[in-house]
C-alpha cells in the first residue's frame, strides 16, 4: 500500500462485466468521520456527546495497519490474489488508543469500542487485550481533547456504571451500523426514520377517543373512565423524569389511559417515543392492534417473537418494520419484557443497538406484578439506572401496584426498591370500589378432580383456571360434552389456541346456552373474554385477580362470584409460595384494595430466597470487574429446556412437505411455529422412543402420528406425571 492509497473500511462492487470490475471504497476517514457524527447525536442525549465523537473516531483505527487492508481486499473479492489470514482483529487498537489518549475515562470509552464488533467481553478478556500493544502503522491522533462524565448524568452508584457502558456501546454499534449500512445498501438505508413526531400524533388520539365517547352509551362504567382519562391529562404535567403509576381495576380503560398521559407527558418535557413493555404476548397483539387504529401502521412498531419479519421481504413496509426491530427508531414501540430487559443486560451489538432509543423517552410497564420476582432487583436497579441517568418517565400500569417501592425481605435476602412512586390516580377515586364486579369466594377444604368438575358442570357459562397442564386435562375429561365445552393449555400449539379462543368469544356472543372453559394460566391475562361465573385454583393474590379479571367485566350481572379452590397439590416453587404468602393474610376485608395486594407482595418477598437469583450484582457492580458476557448469558426471563415439535394438525402437513421438498425458509419456518408444541426432554425422549416424531430438517421435528394430537386437548404424552407451570 502506497503512502497515497487511501485506508479502506468498506469496499462493495458496483459494477462488473467479463473484461472490468468497478469498485466503490468507504474510506476508514469517511466512515470513521460518519460514526462519530452520529454516535454524538445519539450520547447527546445523556449529555456525552464528545464521547460519542471520540469513539466514533477511534473505533476503526486497527483498519489502517496493512495486514487487515489486505483481509478487507481479500474477502471482498477486491484482490483474491492476496495471501492473508482469516481471522483478523481489530478493535482492540482503538480501546489501547482510547486509553492512552483518555486515561481518565479508562475503562468506560474503552470497553465499547473493544466490543463493537464481537460484544461487550469480560474483565478478564478486556484486561488482556488492554495489555497489547499498537501496532506501529497505526496513526495516534495528537489533538485529543478532554472528556469528563458530565455533572448532570446523575451517576450515583456502582450498580449504575455498567448501564453507563452499555449505552455508550449501543451509541456506537448503531452508528456503526447505520454509517455502513448507508454506504453498503443503500436500499434499507433509505427506508429508516422519518416518523411522525409525538405531538402530531396526539390529535389522532384525542380524534378516537372523542368517538369512543359518542358512541358509548351514558354508564357508570363509562363516566369512571372518563373521570380516569381527565386525571391522567391533568397528572401528564407532574415532575420531568421519574417514576409513576397507574393502578386501575380491570374494566377501567387503563390501556387507553396509559397512552394518554404518556402522549401528554412526553410533549410537555420533550421525551421522544413511547415504549410499552408487556409481559404476555397475547395482550402485545391487542395492544399494538389498539394503537395501530388510532395511530396508524406507519408510527406503531410490535417487536417480539411471533413478529418477525423477513429482511428479504420485498414488500417495503414489512421490511421498513423490521429494519425498525433493530433499533426501535419509531415514536410508539410495543414490545415484550423479555426483549426489554434482556436487551438492557445483553452483551451483543444487534440486542444493544436500541438501547440508546430508550433514551429520553417514556416506558410504560403493563402489569407490572408480573415481573420475575427471581430477578426483581436487577430489573428495577436497571430501571433507576434509566430513570437517573438518561432521562426516562417510567409509568407502571397495574389493577394494583405490587411492593416494589421501599425496602421488602427477609433475614436471606433484602429487596431495595424505589423511593417514590407518584401514583396518578388517588385513593380518593376508590375505583376498586366503583369498578368492583366480583367477589371472591375461598372453598378452604381439599377437592378432588370429579367434584370440581360436578360444581362447574350445575353453571352454563363457566371459566376454570387451573395452575398446570395435567390439572386442565384432568377437569375437561371429566366434564360432559354438551354445547360450547373447550380446554386450553400449551399442550395446544398456537394456531389451536387462536381459534379456540375465538371460538369462545363468538360463543359468548352468540349467546349460546352452553360455553364452559378449562383453562391453564394462558388466559388470565390480555385475553378480552367475559365469564358470568370463574373458578380458580388457589394461587396467589395477583393471580386470583387476573383470573377475575375475566369475569363480568362490564358490570352487567351485579356482582358475579369467583370461587377459589384447591385440590391439594400445586408446582413446587413460586406458585406455591405465592399461595402460601396469600394465606398468611389475615383480617382482610377487601381482598381488592391497593394496600391488600402491597400486604400480599411483603409476604411473598418474605418467602423469596433471592431477589437476584442468578448472581446478576455480583458479575456487574463491581467496577471496574465488569463480566459483559457472563451476565447476559445468565440474565434469560425464560428457562426453556424444552424442545419443540411441529405437531399433525390442520395445514402443517403440507407445509412439512415443503420442507421436505424445498428446504428451510424464514417464511415457511415462521409458518411452522404456529403449529408447535413445546415438551420437557423425558416427553420428546418417550415419542421418539415410540417413534412418534421423526427429525424432518435440521432440528426440525414432526409429530407423525395425527392420532397422536387431540383436537380438544392437543398433543398426547403418555406420563400422566406431566405438571409444567404454564408461567408464560
Amino acid at each position: 500500500m502506497t503512502l497515497m492509497e487511501p485506508t479502506i473500511s468498506h469496499i462493495k462492487k458496483v459494477s462488473s462485466s467479463s473484461q472490468t470490475q468497478k469498485w466503490k471504497i468507504q474510506t476508514n476517514q469517511d466512515h470513521s468521520e460518519g460514526v462519530a457524527k452520529l454516535a454524538a447525536r445519539f450520547a447527546s442525549e445523556f449529555h456525552m456527546e464528545e464521547w460519542g465523537k471520540a469513539m466514533g473516531m477511534l473505533h476503526d483505527k486497527g483498519k489502517e495497519p496493512k495486514l487487515f487492508q489486505d483481509h478487507i481486499k481479500f474477502s471482498s473479492g477486491y484482490d483474491i490474489s492476496i495471501h492473508c489470514q482469516n481471522n483478523v482483529k481489530h478493535a482492540y487498537i482503538g480501546a489501547l488508543i482510547a486509553k492512552r489518549q483518555y486515561p481518565s475515562c479508562y475503562p468506560l470509552i474503552c470497553y465499547p469500542i473493544l466490543g463493537h464488533h464481537a460484544g461487550l467481553t469480560d474483565y478478564m478478556d478486556f484486561d488482556n487485550y488492554m495489555k497489547m500493544d499498537i501496532p506501529s502503522d497505526v496513526s495516534i491522533p495528537e489533538n485529543a481533547y478532554q472528556l469528563a462524565v458530565p455533572n448532570n448524568l446523575h451517576l450515583s452508584g456502582k450498580e449504575q456504571v455498567h448501564h453507563l457502558i452499555r449505552m455508550l456501546y449501543s451509541c456506537l454499534v448503531d452508528a456503526d451500523f447505520l454509517d455502513t449500512e448507508s454506504f453498503m445498501d443503500e436500499k434499507h438505508s433509505s427506508l429508516r426514520g422519518s416518523h411522525t413526531s409525538l405531538a402530531d400524533l396526539l390529535p389522532l388520539l384525542e380524534n378516537h377517543l372523542s368517538k369512543l365517547t359518542s358512541k358509548a352509551p351514558d354508564t357508570e362504567v363509562n363516566r369512571i373512565r372518563k373521570e380516569i382519562q381527565d386525571q391522567c391529562i391533568l397528572e401528564s404535567e407532574q415532575g420531568v423524569s421519574g417514576f409513576y403509576s397507574l393502578s386501575v381495576p380491570t374494566g377501567g380503560g387503563k390501556t387507553l389511559s396509559s397512552i394518554l398521559w404518556a402522549i401528554h407527558h412526553a410533549i410537555k418535557f420533550g421525551k421522544k417515543r413511547i415504549i410499552i413493555a408487556i409481559p404476555y404476548t397475547s395482550i402485545i397483539i391487542q395492544t399494538a392492534q389498539i394503537l395501530r387504529e388510532i395511530f396508524g401502521d406507519e408510527n406503531v412498531l410490535e417487536h417480539h417473537s411471533e413478529n418477525d419479519v423477513d429482511l428479504d421481504d420485498e414488500n417495503q413496509d414489512a421490511l421498513k418494520l423490521r429494519l425498525a426491530t433493530e433499533n426501535w427508531d419509531y415514536p410508539i414501540i410495543v414490545t415484550t419484557n423479555v426483549q426489554l430487559f434482556e436487551s438492557i443486560f445483553s452483551n451483543r451489538p444487534s440486542s444493544c443497538r436500541k438501547l440508546h432509543n430508550i433514551c429520553n423517552s417514556v416506558l410504560i410497564l403493563d402489569e407490572v406484578q408480573s415481573l420475575p420476582i427471581s430477578f426483581l432487583q436487577p430489573i428495577i436497579d436497571s430501571l433507576k439506572a434509566y430513570q437517573a441517568m438518561f432521562g426516562v418517565s417510567i409509568l407502571f400500569t397495574t389493577a394494583s401496584l405490587p411492593a416494589i417501592k421501599g425496602d421488602h425481605g427477609n433475614s436471606q435476602s433484602t429487596f431495595h426498591g424505589i423511593q417514590d412512586i407518584y401514583e396518578i390516580i388517588p385513593d380518593s377515586f376508590k375505583l376498586h370500589d366503583k369498578l368492583r364486579r366480583v367477589k371472591l369466594i375461598f372453598d378452604n377444604k381439599i377437592s378432588n378432580y370429579d367434584e370440581i368438575a360436578n360444581r362447574i358442570i350445575k353453571h352454563n357459562k363457566v371459566l376454570c383456571v387451573v395452575n398446570t397442564r395435567k390439572d386442565a386435562k384432568e377437569l375437561f375429561n371429566r366434564l360432559p360434552k354438551e354445547g360450547i365445552t373447550i380446554h386450553l393449555s400449551r399442550m395446544m400449539c398456537a394456531s389451536h389456541i387462536r381459534e379456540a379462543i375465538m371460538r369462545i368469544k363468538k360463543a359468548l356472543k352468540d349467546g349460546e346456552k352452553v360455553v364452559r372453559v378449562i383453562s391453564t394460566q394462558l388466559i388470565e391475562a390480555g385475553v378480552d373474554i367475559d365469564f358470568p361465573i370463574v373458578f380458580r385454583q388457589e394461587a396467589g393474590l395477583d393471580s386470583l385477580l387476573q383470573a377475575a379479571g375475566r369475569c363480568n367485566r362490564e358490570g352487567k350481572n351485579g356482582l358475579s362470584d369467583v370461587y377459589v379452590f384447591s385440590l391439594g397439590h400445586l408446582p413446587f416453587g413460586y406458585i406455591s409460595h405465592a399461595n402460601d404468602a396469600r394465606k398468611n393474610l389475615v383480617d382482610i376485608t377487601d381482598w381488592f384494595d391497593r394496600k391488600t395486594m402491597e400486604k400480599y407482595f411483603i409476604e411473598l418477598f418474605k418467602r423469596t430466597p433471592s431477589f437476584d437469583e442468578n448472581g446478576i450484582s455480583d458479575l456487574l457492580y463491581k467496577p471496574f470487574d465488569f463480566c459483559f458476557k457472563t451476565a447476559s448469558e445468565s440474565f434469560k426471563l425464560i428457562t426453556d429446556d424444552t424442545i419443540s415439535i411441529i405437531v399433525n394438525y390442520k395445514e402443517s402437513p403440507i407445509l412439512i412437505n415443503e420442507l421436505e421438498e424445498e428446504g428451510p425458509s424464514y417464511s415457511l419456518m415462521k409458518k411452522l411455529n404456529q403449529f408447535s408444541v413445546n415438551v420437557r426432554k423425558k416427553d420428546f425422549d418417550e415419542l421418539v422412543r415410540y417413534q412418534l416424531v421423526e427429525e424432518k430438517s435440521k432440528g426440525v421435528y414432526y409429530l407423525t402420528k395425527k392420532e397422536q394430537y387431540d383436537e380438544n386437548i392437543g398433543l398426547i404424552v403418555n406420563n400422566t406425571w406431566l405438571d409444567e407451570v404454564l408461567m408464560k
